[in-house]
């Protein structure tokens, strides 16, 4: 994920707002899960192994977790604050998750060569790598998953032109707008929301990929059926099945 992209993540009052502030700032992230889980055609009771790249929080693990009884799930993120949020979200659940703190640009020496899975997910997190990190990363992804097994990803894209991102920005700030708690002092307008956002995305590291250039990357990985399953202005859920 990058060593600035990491230490974004690893401060404690970071931490303790993400949840909150994902909500206000991507509402639509449980959906884009929701749409992610129900696609593989796995059945409830399988005993699949999954691998959760940048998994923050452990949204994305605990959904999962939920809709397979029998799964687990190998949980990489990079900030060890973040891995002990996900841990005390988990609760019981805690039981069929192993953490692995490390950068996932870096697979190899978070996973063992032999290990395989059935199920790759992430969630805004692939956008914080450049094209070719990105490419390196989904090529190690596909050799980690047993033939049938799904990669997905739920995550911003960049718009097709600057007309089309300067107006979803500007939908964004509006919806940001309506869902703050009043009297917080990074969403007092537009301006200051808008400022707010800008020096997030550069303190975060933030460069995502048009959606061709997405599916480009996961058709040259091996992947096949690849596709945009879901797609709303600057976010959507990709992926495809070795």
């Amino acid at each position: 994920m990058g060593k600035d992209s990491i230490e974004a993540y690893d401060i404690p009052e970071r931490i303790a707002s993400y949840d909150a502030d994902m909500d206000v700032m991507h509402p639509l992230r449980h959906e884009m899960i929701d749409v992610a889980l129900r696609l593989p055609s796995f059945e409830r009771d399988m005993s699949l192994t999954a691998l959760d790249l940048g998994a923050g929080t452990g949204l994305f693990t605990q959904r999962l977790l939920e809709r397979f009884p029998n799964a687990r799930v190998i949980a990489v993120d990079g900030a060890a604050l973040m891995v002990d949020v996900a841990a005390e979200r988990l609760g019981d659940l805690r039981e069929r998750v192993e953490f692995r703190v490390g950068d996932f640009q870096n697979l190899d020496a978070l996973l063992d060569p032999k290990e395989k899975g059935h199920l790759i997910i992430s969630s805004y997190a692939l956008h914080h790598l450049d094209a070719a990190v990105k490419s390196a990363v989904v090529n190690r992804c596909v050799g980690f998953l047993e033939p049938g097994g799904w990669f997905l990803n739920a995550d911003l894209v960049a718009a097709p032109t600057e007309e089309l991102a300067g107006r979803y920005q500007q939908l964004r700030v509006e919806g940001i707008l309506e869902r703050a708690a009043p009297g917080d002092p990074r969403f007092r307008d537009a301006e200051t929301t808008h400022e707010f956002l800008r020096n997030l995305e550069a303190t975060e590291g933030d460069q995502p990929l048009a959606l061709e250039q997405d599916l480009a990357i996961l058709r040259a990985s091996g992947l096949s059926h690849t596709a945009v399953f879901w797609h709303e202005f600057r976010e959507a859920v990709t992926g495809g099945i070795r």
